[in-house]
């Protein structure tokens, strides 16, 4: 297999730090100290595919969008080019794809976000080459990106077909005011595997009884993380503030420590006891790592779980997923969990 393989090194970067994405925010970001993420996705993806398809040759483009990851897990890849100045831009994701279909690409895997897939498929436009996604941003809403990056190298070591799938992105600007209107921006070719994610969808259903049933059982001295989304929204409501729709708050008798919170403030205002309270990501399964990075492992692991939600929105998922960017939390988190689905009720999913 010949793979096209490129990273958009920003990609994510904003949302631990509490931006909810890095367009127009990369040096913001950087001042509230951010890190990249999606170079350490991008090296677990490549380590996995050469484990998977060890035939593979591997067209790059120059660092920081490939090559310097490709060469730290062994491979020797044909680099046919670099970015045009020292921040990388949308222009360079574009070139590097133009250029991988110049040397006869059999697909194309890109590291990043929702962003980064419609620059992809912009690039692929007129061609059956396939695309894969690595989620590697905050916002992915595609239904071209597979689950994490060890499931792309799955997909790419077993797929036999291609079909055709949405490439969805939103206003960043929008999204950081707590309005979600996912917009098409690209129908691609991607290959068919069991571990590829849904493109998003609204849950319905009364959430009322859930968040009273929440409500009711907060303990004194309990200090509750609440995630983004109309459902845990819901809770915050019933806890008698209004939250940030899509941000993370975090409540502790009766006050708001902190909203929209980043991650060092989600950590600042921890307790002896804490209990994260989300919901998944509609379509999707999602109960960490799309739309909530601030909610990151070192959080999860100072928190109880408690997942909510309706049960129409479980009916569409069949499961639940985590993809934290630490694969042994991961593992943890994996297994059967109770998931509240009214005031009292509450139903048995696995987390995959």
């Amino acid at each position: 297999m010949r793979l096209g393989f490129v990273v958009n090194p920003i990609a994510g970067m904003g949302g631990r730090v509490g931006l909810k994405g890095t367009d127009d925010k990369v040096e913001e970001a950087r001042a509230r100290g951010a890190t990249p993420r999606s170079p350490d996705r991008a090296r677990r993806a490549l380590a996995a595919i050469v484990e998977a398809v060890p035939d593979v040759t591997l067209l790059t483009w120059g660092e920081p969008m490939g090559a310097d990851i490709a060469r730290d897990v062994g491979l020797d890849p044909e680099v046919l080019g670099y970015p045009e100045g020292s921040e990388t831009t949308a222009a360079d994701t574009r070139a590097a794809v133009a250029a991988f279909l110049d040397a006869d690409a059999d697909l194309v895997c890109f590291v990043g976000g929702d962003g980064t897939a419609a620059d992809v498929a912009e690039a692929l436009e007129g061609t059956e080459v396939p695309m894969l996604g690595v989620p590697g941003g905050v916002k992915v809403y595609s239904s071209v990106f597979a689950v994490s990056p060890e499931d792309a190298a799955d997909v790419l070591a077993s797929f036999e077909r291609t079909e055709r799938r949405e490439v969805m992105d939103i206003d960043e600007d929008e999204y950081r005011e707590g309005s979600v209107n996912p917009e098409l921006r690209a129908v691609a070719w991607v290959p068919v595997g069991e571990d590829l994610q849904s493109s998003k969808q609204t849950g319905s259903g009364n959430v009322e009884a859930v968040a009273e049933g929440v409500a009711e059982e907060v303990e004194p001295g309990v200090t509750y993380v609440l995630g983004p989304g109309s459902t845990v929204g819901a809770v915050k409501a019933a806890l008698g503030f209004a939250g940030s729709p899509l941000g993370v708050d975090v409540w502790r008798d009766g006050e708001v420590l902190a909203r929209d919170a980043s991650e060092a403030e989600i950590l600042d205002a921890l307790g002896d006891r804490n209990v994260i309270v989300v919901s998944p990501i509609g379509g999707q399964g999602f109960i960490f790592g799309r739309g909530n990075p601030q909610l990151s492992p070192d959080v999860i692991r100072r928190c109880e779980v408690e997942v909510v939600a309706s049960r129409s929105k479980l009916d569409d998922i069949g499961a639940l997923r985590v993809d934290t960017d630490d694969p042994d939390l991961d593992a943890e988190l994996r297994g059967w969990t109770r998931v509240r689905v009214g005031r009292f009720e509450s139903r048995l999913l696995e987390v995959r």
